[in-house]
């Protein structure tokens, strides 16, 4: 294969700066700006990454190419960007409205590839694919108490305030806000201005006592059983090394002796 070429497709900042550079022409071009240039860089951004998936699969084979996850991420989003070629050759009017938002949202998805051109984003997914195996069991019972709580406000208050508790899903709605301490306060105000006053010292006292329980120390265990999930290679890590020194420290030790 010619050398130019593996320069350009198989080198990974040329790569980087051509979808930084497709990004930017897509910001303008949903910003309003269009014109001639814009769409033939657009264009050509498009074929670019078409030419990459081509040469690719022929320096590294076919079969080699789509056995690496990465490439296949790459290839399907570059396949799936190929519609948004056609786009600027379209009556929008004739064209349906839900197929154009379709292949512009295709057009966006494919800067998701700029991730694995990071360093170290297979440990850190890794470490991220860790966390939520382990902090699984804790969300979902999270995900229960934010249903339960639901129901229990639902059936309480939605008669009293129907903005925030008319209907089930609009009460659980309501507590995962109360969960992420976002506007909680709006909620038993709202509940105290139209109750009797006893009513709204007891829902003031109840709504503090779930943002405690769950807004505040739920999320900090949630929070921090990821974050430890997160880091447990570098756990491991700084527990070998102090196994080797310990290891060493005999060795001398029994040399002295």
């Amino acid at each position: 294969m010619n050398r130019l070429m593996q320069k350009i497709f198989l080198n990974e900042r040329v790569i980087l700066t051509v979808i930084l550079l497709n990004a930017v022409v897509i910001y303008l071009n949903e910003s309003g700006f269009t014109n001639g240039l814009l769409l033939c860089l657009d264009i050509s951004c498009t074929l670019f990454f078409v030419a990459e998936m081509i040469v690719k699969q022929v320096q590294y084979g076919c079969r080699r190419y789509w056995q690496s996850g990465w490439n296949r991420l790459d290839g399907v989003l570059v396949i799936l960007s190929l519609p948004s070629l056609i786009v600027p050759f379209l009556d929008i009017n004739m064209f349906n409205f839900s197929t154009v938002i379709l292949l512009r949202l295709l057009r966006v998805i494919r800067f998701a590839r700029v991730f694995h051109l990071f360093p170290n984003i297979t440990k850190t997914l890794s470490g991220l694919k860790r966390a939520i195996r382990d902090s699984g069991v804790v969300v979902i019972c999270f995900i229960i108490a934010i249903i339960i709580i639901g129901l229990i406000n639902c059936s309480l208050y939605k008669e009293v305030a129907p903005e925030y508790f008319s209907t089930p899903l609009d009460s659980i709605y309501t507590v995962f806000r109360i969960f992420t301490i976002e506007g909680w306060y709006e909620v038993p105000d709202a509940i105290a201005a139209a109750t009797a006053p006893w009513i709204g010292k007891l829902s003031r006292l109840y709504f503090c006592l779930i943002l405690s329980m769950f807004g505040i120390l739920g999320m900090s265990f949630i929070n921090s059983v990821f974050v430890d999930a997160m880091v447990e290679d570098n756990n491991d890590d700084v527990k070998e090394q102090l196994k080797r020194l310990e290891e060493k420290i005999d060795q001398l030790s029994k040399k002295i002796k």
